[in-house]
């Protein structure tokens, strides 16, 4: 139990060890499928489905409702529409349940884009992106996916204020090379 209140206090206020080994631009990227909610509504997101539309930026978060991770949901919300304009798709991933990414979904990512849950650390252990010493909680790492499969951007740091700009950026560049 005290393991979890200090978990909590250190992803709320942004403090702990992210992973060690993040999957590296140009590594194939796992395919998953995934319970995800848009909106408040429920359905199973899967990765090779949305890359046929285009890039896809996959985001761990640590725990909805938390601050940073409240902060960098509203960001993702707010630049949906510069994504979009480039063909990418956004999916947040946590471990928390899909009754909390219901309203998650609809209140802080402001039904713009989807989140899913990984309650059985799947998907995360498989991007390398499980924080250190703090299981089940994901670390805050974000990829950028191109429709190939493979990774082309990755970032990680606690600090959510450059996830959004940072991925855009390379969603962005990876549109003027690829038209």
């Amino acid at each position: 139990m005290l393991k979890r209140v200090i978990a909590g206090f250190l992803i709320a206020f942004g403090v702990g060890s992210p992973a060690l080994a993040q999957l590296k631009p140009g590594d194939k990227a796992p395919m998953f499928k995934a319970q995800a909610s848009l909106g408040g509504k429920q359905f199973t997101f899967a990765l090779a489905e949305a890359l046929k539309k285009g890039p896809v930026v996959v985001y761990f978060y640590p725990k909805a409702f938390t601050s940073g991770c409240t902060a960098e949901a509203h960001e993702f919300a707010e630049a949906m529409p510069k994504f979009q304009s480039f063909g990418a798709t956004v999916i947040g991933i946590s471990n928390d349940d899909i009754e909390t990414l219901d309203n998650f979904s609809k209140s802080e990512c402001r039904s713009k884009f989807p989140v899913a849950a990984d309650k059985d650390q799947r998907i995360m252990t498989a991007y390398d992106s499980v924080m250190m010493g703090f299981m089940p909680y994901a670390s805050r790492t974000s990829y950028v996916v191109t429709p190939d499969g493979r990774i082309s951007y990755e970032y990680t740091a606690l600090d959510p204020s450059d996830h959004v700009k940072n991925t855009l950026a390379a969603v962005q560049s990876w549109k003027a090379k690829h038209g």
